[in-house]
Order: structure tokens, then C-alpha cells, then sequence
């Protein structure tokens, strides 16, 4: 017994040295304490870890890498397509549209638009821009200025003018094509509902807004689409035209008509691409966009810039005050603007073939009029068209 509390004193004494604690007995070694500490500090570190993982941060990633899986699955249906495979159409889920929506494109797109305005150094714009060229298939050969030294910077280049002989205008059509691009989609409005790829819609309403841009208009009438047709036995189409990056970005007002009113709608810039457009039903109606509307001889007549993902400019020349993807404006509103006043009734007045507007990179035009019954498009759906070449006529 003697020998095992001699042992046990010599424990204790080694413990106390140990932890600087003097003679004191073993049961008072703050071992439970160190335990204690070491949870505590564990859990700050855990707590540290979770603080920096922040919700835009998880946004971005689950977002994007979201957004990479849909354009590699959009890549396999253009690749069916190519092969003359149908492709089946998939419909977004209400979720998935609201995941694609939380990536903040509109800020991406601000950045990209931030760096398109820095100037190149001259030695790295032709290695740039012949990349670019090369990539999207640009045909240089048609631009007023075929110099890629001349070129400043991204922004100049995606605006490049043509020359004037590259895009003759159609005078035996009364409706041309107001920019390069490719034919979505064609055709009759049916049902208040229009079509920006085949099987997938969108609605009249939501598209164009609450119908408040002139009094001539019918209110009397049931539907929305009613609402618009002015004249009896006229029918509403609508043309749908995609500008791939590689196109010519200007547009050009594509008849004689009077524009009376400018509606603009902040909202998301998500891809317009094809594929994209049969996956997200009312994709349109999700974008910002710049609506004008007005009338020809017909009767109503409009045409929509659609902004996207890196296009969240839109330029509309005789409308210095019209500014998009400002941070100041609100997502679900609309701001109106009326071209008509005491002093100028008619509008703006266009003449077919005249400079319009102008996207920073590419996207979409939407046209929507009213036409006699016998209208007829000269139109194949995915055609690939040019700025001047017909739409259609009487």
C-alpha cells in the first residue's frame, strides 16, 4: 500500500510540473477543461468556415455550373439537328428557370460591357479580333472598315459598320428583314399566345405589356390581341429573328412606319440562343427588352429588342434618354416613353431600310403587326437571313 502512494505522489507531482500548477491534487488537473477548450475552438472554426461560405457565392457556383450543363445539352440537340435527328423538346421546370435566374447576369453583363470599352493595345487587336473571326464565323470582307488595327476596342468591333453595298434593300416587299440572323419562328398570332421557337410560347400580353400607348386603340374589344388589330379582316403576325455573335449587330427599321411610343422592361438576360428558347417557355417575357410600337399603313406595328446574357445594352438612335441594365431600375416594372407630342404628332417617322438601333453583342428581334389576311411570309423556319432581304407582302 506504502509503494502504490508513493507511486501515486510521484504521478501527481509530474502532473503539477507539467502544467504549472504546483502541488495540488490529481483530481484538480484541469483535464476536463482542456477538452472543453478544444471543442470551443473546433467549433469557432466551423463557425468561421460557415460564415465564409456566403449565399452569392453559392448562387454563382450552383447557378453557373447549372448554366454550363444546359449549354452542353443545348450543343447535343444543335449537333441531332445538324445530323437530321429530331429533338425532343424539354420544358424547363419552374425551379430550373429560377436557378438559371439567380446567376447575375445582369452584373456579368455590366462587367463584359465595362471591358469591351478598354482600349487594345494595336499589336493585340488583330490576334483578338481573328480569333473572334475565326470562332463565330465573322465575314470581314463585308465590313466598311476591314482593318482589324482600326478597331479600338471589343465594343467598336461588335458595332463595325458594313458597307453599303453589302446589304441591298428589298423594295418589292413591304416587310424586310431588320437585322442578320436566323428565323425562330413565324407566323399567325393564335390565341393571344406567340411562338419564339415551334411548341414553345409565350404570352401576347405579358410580351408587349398593359395596352396604354394610344387612344386609337380599341379597348372595347375581349381579347388583348383584339385589342391590337385596328382594321377589319386583318389578321396579327409576328417573325422571330435570333443574331448569333458572329452577325451584323446594328438594325434597321424594316417598313415605312410611324413610331409612337417606347416601352422599356428591366429584367433578366439569360441566353436567347435556339436551344435555350425551346428549353425556357415565355423566355422572352423574362428578358429586358425594348419595345416599339406604332403603326404602318396596315395598321399596328412593333418591333422588340430582346437584350441576353453580355447584350444588356440596347441602343435605339433617336432615343438618347433610353438607358439598359442600369442598376436603378427595378425588375417587374416598365418605363413608357410617347414620341408623340402637341408639337409632333406623327412620331418618329422611319422609312424601310433606315439605321434603328443597335446590341452590343447579339440576341433578338421580335416583330409584331397587323397585316391583311392575305399576308404571306417568304420565310422557311431556321433560314438564315440578312438585313434588307423580304419577310413578306400582300
Amino acid at each position: 500500500m506504502a509503494a502504490l502512494m508513493w507511486r501515486t505522489g510521484c504521478a501527481q507531482r509530474q502532473i503539477s510540473r507539467l502544467f504549472g500548477c504546483g502541488n495540488f491534487p490529481l483530481s484538480s488537473v484541469p483535464v476536463r477543461v482542456l477538452h472543453t477548450n478544444g471543442r470551443r475552438k473546433l467549433h469557432a472554426a466551423s463557425t468561421s468556415m460557415v460564415a465564409k461560405i456566403r449565399p452569392l457565392y453559392v448562387l454563382l457556383g450552383t447557378g453557373g455550373g447549372y448554366a454550363a450543363f444546359r449549354q452542353y445539352e443545348n450543343y447535343k440537340d444543335h449537333h441531332q439537328e445538324k445530323l437530321g435527328l429530331e429533338v425532343q423538346r424539354k420544358v424547363a421546370y419552374t425551379w430550373e428557370v429560377a436557378l438559371y435566374k439567380s446567376v447575375p447576369t445582369r452584373l456579368l453583363s455590366r462587367a463584359w460591357g465595362r471591358l469591351n470599352q478598354v482600349e487594345l493595345p494595336t499589336w493585340l487587336r488583330k490576334p483578338v479580333y481573328s480569333l473572334y473571326i475565326w470562332t463565330f464565323g465573322v465575314n470581314m470582307k463585308e465590313a466598311a472598315v476591314e482593318d482589324l488595327h482600326q478597331y479600338r476596342n471589343l465594343s467598336e468591333f461588335f458595332r463595325r459598320k458594313l458597307k453599303p453595298q453589302a446589304r441591298p434593300v428589298c423594295d418589292s416587299h413591304s416587310v424586310i428583314s431588320p437585322s442578320d440572323g436566323k428565323i425562330l419562328h413565324f407566323g399567325r398570332v393564335k390565341n393571344c399566345e406567340v411562338e419564339q421557337v415551334k411548341g414553345v410560347t409565350y404570352s401576347l400580353e405579358s410580351f408587349l405589356g398593359p395596352q396604354t400607348w394610344t387612344e386609337n386603340l380599341s379597348i372595347s374589344k375581349s381579347s388583348f390581341q383584339d385589342q391590337l388589330v385596328t382594321q377589319e379582316g386583318n389578321e396579327l403576325y409576328h417573325c422571330v429573328i435570333y443574331l448569333a455573335p458572329g452577325d451584323y449587330h446594328c438594325f434597321h427599321s424594316p417598313t415605312d412606319w410611324n413610331v409612337y411610343h417606347r416601352r422599356h422592361f428591366p429584367g433578366s438576360l439569360m441566353s436567347v440562343n435556339p436551344g435555350v428558347a425551346r428549353w425556357i417557355k415565355e423566355l422572352f417575357c423574362y428578358n429586358e427588352r425594348v419595345v416599339l410600337t406604332g403603326g404602318w399603313k396596315h395598321g399596328f406595328f412593333s418591333l422588340t429588342a430582346v437584350g441576353a446574357t453580355n447584350v444588356g445594352s440596347i441602343r435605339i438612335y433617336f432615343d438618347r434618354d433610353l438607358q439598359t441594365n442600369c442598376p436603378r431600375y427595378s425588375k417587374g416594372s416598365h418605363n413608357d416613353l410617347s414620341y408623340v407630342t402637341n408639337h409632333n404628332q406623327d412620331g418618329i417617322v422611319m422609312r424601310k431600310g433606315e439605321q434603328l438601333g443597335e446590341f452590343n453583342l447579339g440576341s433578338t428581334i421580335v416583330l409584331i403587326f397587323e397585316a391583311p389576311k392575305d399576308f404571306t411570309f417568304r420565310l422557311k423556319p431556321g433560314q438564315k437571313i440578312h438585313f434588307g432581304e423580304a419577310v413578306g407582302s400582300m
